[in-house]
């Protein structure tokens, strides 16, 4: 009995514009499918070059968590009566990762494929695919093993043995095997009954399947298996008129013009509200404080109000989602703003049935003068400008419109927060400067020599130079402050000439301010020449002061803008961008890539409104300088984005990076500005992992680290696309250095390169926070992950681990020698024997060798290589069996906030972990020693064993092959176990007798 009850279940619809065969223009086609080492066959349809079969076949599911490396492949054969004999129409792969449910299942039209170079084919094959789980489907093979098992078989045979006889059938691709596969004769003809791909029995036939619900299948298994629930999901949605299957869509119909064709179109109604003229008054000045609701069903728009005036003009969009709409007529109505209760002033109706559709590239809908009416229909006075049309989201209205979504829970000052917005991050440069020297400084006491450093400050950014050695009026330097600086460069560089007259207390000699408008650029290592700069006093003094000591004291700078570097405002490990600032140094791009974010399901609840759990979620996307920022989907824990967003790429071995968050600036709470936008969760995709022209729809797990433990806040739902424009510059790109030149040329210490991406960070995250709406310092961190180099005992076990897995093969070659070494398979050491000595004998043959064996080992990995983007695993993280204690020191601030009790014993365990790994290095140094006092002398007697031993090995290798001693060392190596002791060999006795410094040590 299989216990099993996953059933990959296949409908063979029809086939389109098969190839004629029988030499009578015609085919007498059948399809046979193979799945998991089973085989069904349709029925033949008799000269039919486009057939209907509608036959469905159950498949059973060895094992579900290796679905995603099995295939599906159908076959197409034309059936030769007269021979008994079939000849090739055709073949379709479907790969198990495009497996879904049966609610997401459609019938999609497969084009066929060769099987060779030289077959010719053509025409589709229509199939439904799916998976499901029901106890009360049975296969045709199920049944057959039932009842073979409990008729012929005697019952000592394990079960496992009756699976195993079902699941090896011939190859269809091997010719001898297809002579010697039987035909299976075609049951009765049943027109009422649809499944009977062969004749079944009564009591065999499968029953009607009810459609189940949906159901999580677990598309991908990672070598660190994880949880099925944090697992990468392929799915297959409906995108710019086709479904989505394999990374090519099938049936494609896209509208003409719509460049939406990574999303799920949506269609909205746009109210455009211009303006009104002539409208009544209707207070007792004689005036009105006109404003306009739009209202449709449940959802109403409203536009500000404008204080007296009779001709007021607004030129405001409103968007309402079309599937939510459960009115037909809308209304505009025209009201007045009063202190107690608004008058209403004028309506206009309009039928949603008479609505125009527009299509872009189609010109701008033209808005019209609507006379004005009262509640009851009948025309008054005034007149209100209008456009209104259904529309999609390639509109160009849509980014600036008012949405529904936020229509019952969003003012109108708070909706400016929740539109979608492009953001582009300033260009960042390196600003360079070289304190060289200062002349004739004048200190406050002058019969002291100043005690003088420089401080060199710009923004927030703040430097200092050392303290000189010696006390002088002519201090020197020459010390590089290195800054960042953004365009466009509206910030002065302050340098003062400080005293320090006392502790904690500094004097002001003389001040320098530079516009870094007038500071030179350069975008290589040229020298940049120095200049004199005159020093002035930052206070007040006499007219006369000033003129004596205004050019005393000068100051001698090197100051240039570094353009040749790129500024590193993210981890390395994840960098969107990595050209040099100055543009000059840039090269064209080398790919397009499209970002369709389509939807969220299965939030975690952010907030509380009305006494339930709710989320107001928006998601934002990071590549190079351009970020993103989707719409606010209001009070919803399954949002709906529907958006698209181009970026070009420069480099392949970059990351984009997607992230959502909780808008929290909506409520009362929010006004001020001082409430923190929460995280949901982030997404990285590395471009480089994509094949070209490919279309990626994945679920994409929404997996963050919190004190508890890991945490799954829900799913992302998105679509992507790499299209390559020139494939010779992306294969260039592989040959070019990661970074530009200038980092390699005069490269920054990693102190400084840390100190200056935090300060890049800041800049990039104080001007994105100036924009409208705001994008919020908290989530410019998050997306450019800042804290990743803080200390993490979970991440250093994690990359221990990584280090580890990287060395699994040398260990596995290492026990495979050792086995070899100890004779474990004679047959194998024989052979491994023959092999060194034909290498030895031909040491030509040794690098071929190596290349081609490495060139069939991908090959072979070829079949086998990932068809989805990485994504984040927790097993490899460490984020299972992490210490509840080793969470909350990851998320203890910096400096710490912790008691000194708990402080005292995590710096007690950290000087444990910190104790081995000082053990391992020291252990690696005095190996290190060891070969170097072979010849130091250190142990006389043992230097001068090894130098008589040099002497007669120079000797010997003179005189003897080089190939002879080769096979000598390796036959020694591989000797019998016999002729081996338990004892260490000679070698290794003298190399641990020598002297290392250890016994210097304190």
């Amino acid at each position: 009995m299989i216990l099993n009850n996953l059933k990959l279940g296949v409908e063979v619809v029809g086939a389109h514009n098969l190839l004629p065969k029988d030499g009578q223009g015609s085919s007498s086609s059948f399809v046979e499918l193979y799945f998991d080492g089973q085989r069904f066959r349709t029925t033949i349809k008799e000269k039919d070059l486009s057939p209907v079969w509608n036959e469905t076949f159950y498949f059973n599911i060895s094992d579900p968590s290796n679905l995603h490396m099995l295939t599906l492949d159908a076959y197409v054969y034309n059936n030769t009566r007269a021979t008994q004999s079939r000849s090739f129409l055709g073949k379709i792969t479907i790969n198990g990762t495009s497996f879904v449910p049966y609610s997401d299942s459609v019938v999609l039209h497969y084009p066929l494929e060769k099987r060779s170079i030289f077959s010719r084919v053509r025409g589709e094959l229509g199939l439904k695919v799916y998976v499901i789980d029901d106890p009360s489907i049975k296969s045709y093979m199920d049944t057959q093993i039932h009842n073979h098992s409990a008729q012929t078989l005697p019952s000592k045979v394990p079960r496992s043995e009756v699976r195993h006889t079902f699941h090896h059938l011939p190859n269809p691709n091997h010719p001898q095997q297809q002579q010697q596969q039987q035909q299976v004769p075609a049951g009765p003809a049943d027109p009422t009954h649809h499944h009977g791909a062969r004749y079944i029995p009564e009591e065999m036939k499968i029953p009607e399947v009810p459609q189940p619900p949906p159901q999580l299948v677990r598309m991908h298994s990672a070598t660190m298996a994880q949880p099925v629930d944090y697992a990468l999901k392929e799915t297959s949605p409906f995108l710019g008129g086709g479904r989505v299957v394999g990374g090519r869509v099938i049936r494609k119909d896209r509208m003409s013009g719509c460049t939406y064709d990574l999303v799920e179109k949506m269609h909205f109604l746009f109210v455009r509200v211009v303006k009104a003229r002539e409208l009544p008054a209707m207070d007792i000045t004689g005036s009105v404080d006109p404003y306009v609701e739009v209202r449709i069903g449940n959802y109403k728009g409203i536009t500000k109000h404008i204080e007296k005036n009779q001709n007021p003009m607004w030129n405001v969009v409103f968007a309402f989602s079309r599937e939510r709409m459960q009115a037909s007529v809308l209304e505009v109505v025209v009201k007045d703003k009063d202190l107690m209760k608004d008058d209403f002033v004028g309506l206009c109706r309009f039928d949603l049935n008479e609505v125009p559709m527009r299509v872009p590239p189609d010109s701008p809908l033209a808005p019209e003068w609507y006379r004005l009416a009262d509640k009851k229909g009948e025309k008054i006075k005034g007149e209100l400008m209008l456009a209104v049309w259904i529309g999609t989201q390639a509109d160009e209205a849509y980014p600036d419109a008012w949405h529904s979504d936020a229509a019952l829970s969003v003012d109108t000052v708070a909706s400016t927060l929740i539109r979608s917005k492009v953001y582009h991050a300033p260009r960042l440069w390196y600003l360079r400067v070289n304190v060289v020297e200062a002349q004739d400084l004048v200190p406050t006491e002058k019969t002291r020599f100043p005690d003088a450093y420089v401080k060199v400050q710009i923004g927030n950014q703040v430097l200092k130079t050392k303290p000189v050695q010696a006390r002088t009026f002519n201090p020197l330097w020459n010390e590089d402050l290195l800054f960042v600086a953004a365009e466009p460069f509206d910030e002065n560089l302050v340098l003062s000439v400080e005293d320090s007259v006392a502790p904690g207390k500094d004097e002001i000699i003389g001040r320098v301010i530079i516009p870094l408008s007038m500071v030179e650029k350069r975008a290589d290592d040229k020298m940049i020449h120095s200049r004199w700069f005159n020093l002035e006093k930052p206070v007040a003094v006499d007219i006369d002061q000033l003129k004596k000591e205004k050019f005393s004291s000068r100051l001698h700078l090197r100051v240039c803008l570094d353009g040749g570097y790129h500024v590193l405002d993210e981890s390395t490990h994840y960098s969107s961008d990595l050209r040099p600032t100055a543009k000059q140094l840039w090269r064209p791009p080398i790919g397009v890539l499209e970002l369709g974010v389509l939807n969220a399901v299965g939030l975690h609840p952010m907030k509380t409104r009305d006494n339930k759990g709710t989320s107001d979620t928006y998601c934002v996307a990071k590549y190079g300088h351009k970020w993103v920022r989707t719409r606010t989907i209001v009070d919803n824990l399954c949002p709906k984005y529907n958006e698209q967003y181009t970026w070009e790429v420069f480099d392949p071995a970059t990351v984009l990076t997607v992230g959502v968050f909780d808008n929290s600036q909506l409520g009362e709470r929010g006004l001020n500005g001082t409430t923190k936008d929460l995280k949901v969760g982030k997404v990285r995709i590395r471009i480089s992992t994509l094949e070209t022209g490919r279309v990626y729809t994945h679920s994409y797990p929404l997996l963050v680290l919190h004190p508890t433990g890991v945490k799954k806040m829900g799913e992302l739902h998105l679509a992507i696309r790499f299209t390559c424009t020139s494939f010779a510059n992306m294969l260039y790109k592989y040959s070019c250095p990661l970074l530009p030149k200038m980092h390699y040329v005069r490269p920054f210490t990693v102190m400084q390169l840390d100190m200056l991406r935090h300060q890049a960070v800041n800049i990039v995250a104080m001007r994105l926070g100036r924009a409208e709406p705001p994008l919020r310092k908290e989530v410019v961190e998050y997306m450019s992950d800042v804290d990743s180099h803080l200390w993490s005992m979970r991440r250093s076990k994690a990359n221990f681990f990584r280090l580890m897995s990287i060395f699994t093969g040398l260990f596995a070659a290492g026990k495979w020698f050792g086995d070899i070494c100890v004779w474990k398979n004679p047959i194998t050491t024989v052979l491994v024997h023959v092999l060194f000595l034909m290498l030895v004998s031909f040491p030509e043959l040794i690098l071929p060798t190596v290349f081609l064996y490495m060139f069939l080992i991908g090959v072979w990995n070829y079949r086998y290589r990932p068809r989805y983007p990485p994504h984040m695993n927790t097993k490899l993280s460490q984020a299972e069996s992490v210490h509840p204690d080793e969470l909350d020191e990851e998320f203890d601030t910096f400096p710490t906030t912790r008691s000194p009790e708990l402080v005292r014993m995590r710096y007690d365990r950290l000087r444990s972990v910190a104790g081995r790994i000082q053990t391992v290095v020291g252990d690696v140094a005095t190996q290190g020693e060891r070969l170097q006092s072979l010849l130091s002398w250190r142990d006389p007697r043992a230097t001068a064993l090894f130098v008589t031993f040099c002497l007669l090995a120079a000797l010997v290798l003179y005189v003897t092959p080089f190939q002879v001693i080769a096979a000598l060392i390796g036959i020694y190596m591989m000797r019998h176990p016999r002729f081996r002791h338990r004892l260490p060999s000679v070698p290794i006795n003298f190399f641990r007798r020598l002297p290392a410094r250890t016994d210097s040590m304190l």
